[in-house]
């Protein structure tokens, strides 16, 4: 199945590329593979069952208020909530839980409607320019609120990954190891400080490709628990994180049952 982004995901009108994915891969190798250069993680598109509720958790989570970006004759309801380093985009949807529907990159090659990547991976993936939430992002840079650390995605096909994220996309691969303790082996994808995760298990060689978790960064995290703790949200006990040096702690409440983690990175 190839992946493309449903018509309004990104909260803007949005075409599907085409459904060949040699044909796409033709283009992007054509040219030296600089055509679809990813540049940053524009917005990462959570769907909800309900935009409003959904909203006011996130809102005591990320510590800001959602921005409503002006409503469309069609599509649905969109919150979005910057961050110094992406855009989180809640969407209403049909499911009965929350999950984390697809990403929008940054390319040098997209334009300001966000045109869905089609993808052998059957991810929901787009491409734009970075306009639509440059306003809303510029605030965002000048805050010291929490930024996202990494996503998660879980897959059966790593090499497809590399191929898809490294090779077409020309996000730089960070890291490439194989960790039984921590589930198998593991693709590091960076671009604009936010580190896309896949985890491929070795006991799960036909496992679905899906976004599964999100982790927050935070300067402080005793700090960020306490306001956090204050303001109604639960978390875990503050523990080591896997990095040496790094803090965490899981949140239990206020993250729309996606799983989701608090990191304070190592000094």
């Amino acid at each position: 199945m190839l992946g493309t982004m449903g018509k309004y995901v990104s909260g803007v009108s949005v075409s599907p590329i085409g459904t060949d994915a040699k044909t796409f891969y033709d283009v992007s190798f054509r040219e030296g593979n600089d055509c679809d250069m990813v540049n940053a993680f524009d917005r990462i598109i959570i769907e909800v069952p309900d935009v409003k509720t959904a909203a006011g958790d996130y809102s005591k989570l990320l510590g800001i208020a959602a921005y409503w970006p002006p409503k469309r004759l069609e599509g649905p309801p969109l919150a979005w909530f910057a961050l110094g380093n992406t855009v989180v985009q809640l969407q209403g949807g049909d499911g009965e839980k929350a999950s984390i529907r697809g990403l929008v990159f940054v390319s040098s090659q997209g334009s300001a409607d966000a045109t869905g990547l089609a993808n052998p991976l059957g991810l929901d993936l787009a491409l734009c320019d970075g306009s639509a939430t440059a306003g809303v992002r510029a605030e965002a840079s000048v805050t010291d609120g929490l930024l996202v650390d990494h996503l998660v995605l879980r897959t059966g096909d790593p090499q497809g990954c590399i191929d898809l994220f490294g090779g077409q996309l020309g996000i730089r691969l960070a890291l490439d190891k194989t960790a039984p303790q921590w589930g198998g082996r593991m693709l590091f994808f960076r671009a604009g400080k936010l580190t896309l995760e896949v985890i491929a298990a070795d006991e799960q060689p036909d496992h679905e490709n899906a976004f599964w978790g999100i982790a927050y960064q935070c300067s402080d995290i005793e700090q960020c628990a306490a306001h956090l703790e204050k303001a109604g949200v639960s978390l875990s006990e503050i523990r080591p994180g896997r990095k040496p040096g790094t803090r965490v702690a899981t949140v239990k409440s206020h993250c729309l049952g996606i799983p989701t983690l608090l990191v304070e990175p190592a000094i």
